[in-house]
């Protein structure tokens, strides 16, 4: 048995796999999904999405991590070598996601700031556009907009420092305190949030279901791709952590509590988001489908907007809301930093000081490009293409690899129950290599079609290839290009009775 950094406790386990799970997407993306594709009605499709999809996903992950005790490149080429490429193109698209990253959680701990004084004024838009970022044309980088360095330059001085920590000592220990704060933290603002005049109305037109639209394929779809993305399977993960688990750990139960959790956490935002919304709408006089909003605009324009209208406390709600996204967005960019950390150790058999340094302090290099004035145009279709045809696309790859080519699911299942009190049955199985496969490959073909007859936004051809489609086939092509050199102090035929003798 290779000596393998170990997290401390299972619980320590679960709050750096909830962290991970539990990040700006949830508080943003999840309120505007639900209401565009039925409100009420969406929790049907979303639970059986994530009974389906999202959970025996994290059992899958969870189970290759624990079983074969390395990053996503190692553990996939232990199943079977042809996997490994696929891999290493899940930690490009890992260390492509915290370049920008970053920069949004950036931009949380600059607004945390203007909350003590209301700085974003009364145009909350064209202070976040002009004032803050100061947004220039795509045709250059322009030059590097302070207000975003400094903060950026501190988050990954506070990440880095983590990662330098190690596993236990760092990981586990900021989960622990972040996860904690942020839920309390929430959940004070949700609370003030439904006191607000209109906050009835908001959560009205969010749970108000349209039964009609369960009848609509795309709906389905909407729920699935929600919680492929909000769960942080598919780009590499939930495998490097599992890998530090205990030997004896419950992979099962802890997929579940991972799960659960966090559509815990999206249905709160959901209430804190749209009682906020039905507020902002009775003191505007419209209704609430007129400012509902998603993304960036929802947090840094939108919600300024509404704590401008706030009758008190709104020096305290900003900052409350703006640490908050500043502490779901670090907890998951611990994570995803930390898979390309493991995998660098692992390939090239260094020390995990000298990993951090090159893995960690180049994504912080390349994450300056964000700052620039172009940053906000970079992010979004850096964004928009490394989701589309990144994680979706790989975790398809994942599936189909070890369901279909690798077929390693019974034997992934039989070292689950190995170690788990709830046992897998058929549901598992059929979930991973019918259900799963067939709705991202839908989403997949619906995706490319789409881009294909239409260009994302109203960017240029010309800069949609550049920073678009060339950052999510880069992406694929490193995976494939990694898998040339050789590992160095890790063997690939590792021993799966082994350490299946191990855990029993």
């Amino acid at each position: 048995m290779e000596n393998r950094a170990q997290f401390g406790s299972r619980a320590g386990f679960i709050f750096a796999a909830v962290g991970s799970a539990i990040g700006l997407g949830n508080i943003w993306r999840f309120p505007g999904v639900a209401y565009d594709n039925g409100g009420g009605a969406f929790f049907f499709p979303y639970l059986f999405a994530l009974l389906t999809a999202g959970i025996p996903l994290l059992i899958l992950e969870f189970t290759i991590g624990h079983k074969y005790r390395g990053s996503a490149p190692l553990s996939l080429a232990r199943i079977k070598r042809g996997g490994e490429w696929i891999g290493w193109w899940q930690i490009a698209i890992a260390f492509v996601i915290a370049t920008y990253y970053s920069v949004i959680i950036a931009w949380a701990m600059s607004y945390t700031v203007f909350s003590f004084n209301l700085k974003w004024g009364a145009d909350t838009t064209d202070f976040l556009v002009a004032d803050y970022l100061k947004v220039g044309d795509t045709a250059s980088f322009g030059s590097f907009v302070p207000g975003v360095l400094i903060p950026l330059i501190l988050v990954w001085l506070i990440v880095l420092g983590i990662m330098y920590a190690g596993v236990k000592k760092g990981i586990e220990v900021a989960a622990k305190i972040m996860i904690p704060l942020l839920v309390v933290l929430f959940v004070i603002i949700v609370i003030r949030a439904l006191t607000l005049e209109g906050a009835v109305d908001g959560l009205n037109t969010f749970f108000k279901p349209d039964w009609g639209s369960i009848m609509n394929g795309k709906v389905w779809v909407a729920a699935y791709g929600q919680i492929f993305f909000s769960l942080s399977i598919g780009f590499a993960i939930m495998v490097t952590y599992s890998s530090y688990l205990p030997k004896k750990a419950d992979i099962t139960n802890s997929a579940f509590i991972t799960g659960f959790a966090n559509s815990g956490f999206e249905l709160l935002a959901g209430f804190g988001v749209f009682a906020a919304l039905g507020f902002m709408a009775a003191q505007q006089g419209v209704g609430v489908n007129e400012v509902v909003q998603g993304g960036v605009l929802l947090a840094f324009s939108v919600f300024p907007s509404i704590i401008n209208e706030m009758p008190g406390f709104q020096h305290a709600f900003g900052v409350l809301f703006f640490v908050s996204l500043t502490l779901a967005g670090l907890t998951s960019l611990i994570s995803i930093v930390e898979t390309y950390i493991a995998g660098v150790q692992e390939k090239f058999n260094v020390s995990r000081t000298k990993a951090v340094t090159f893995g960690g302090g180049l994504t912080a290099l390349v994450a300056l490009v964000f700052s620039t004035q172009n940053g906000l145009n970079l992010l979004d279709v850096a964004d928009y293409f490394i989701n589309q045809f990144g994680v979706a696309l790989a975790g398809l790859f994942e599936v189909v690899f070890i369901a279909w080519f690798a077929k390693e699911l019974k034997s992934l299942q039989a070292h689950a129950d190995s170690v788990s009190d709830i046992k897998l049955g058929a549901w598992w199985r059929i979930s991973l290599s019918v259900i799963t496969p067939i709705v991202l490959g839908y989403m997949m073909f619906d995706n490319l079609r789409q881009n294909l007859i239409g260009d994302y936004g109203d960017f240029p051809r010309e800069f949609l290839f550049k920073y678009g489609w060339t950052v999510a086939l880069g992406a694929m092509f490193f995976g494939v290009l990694m898998t040339l050199k050789p590992w160095k102090g890790h063997s690939l035929n590792y021993s799966a009775s082994k350490v299946d003798k191990e855990v029993v």
